[in-house]
């Protein structure tokens, strides 16, 4: 990957310092926002367990969430 020039670095950051990103409240936000919102709905002991599950598979909080139930409904069945 490309590493900036200070000069770019400078420009990026005097034109985002005068032209902030205009955030819409009204809008559910992206993918890492809803993967916070899944977790936040679980105890603390079940979110820290899926996100160093997730962290050491380096996948996503609800593909983990997906294995566990599709490892349960097939331990069922």
């Amino acid at each position: 990957m490309a590493r900036m020039t200070e000069e770019e670095a400078v420009y990026w950051d005097e034109y985002l310092t005068k032209n902030p990103p205009k955030i819409d409240p009204t809008k559910r936000g992206g993918v890492f926002t809803r993967q916070r919102e899944l977790l936040d709905v679980l105890d603390r002991v079940s979110a820290e367990y899926i996100i160093s599950c997730s962290i050491s598979n380096n996948k996503m909080p609800s593909q983990i969430i997906g294995e566990m139930v599709r490892e349960r409904i097939s331990a069922s069945a």
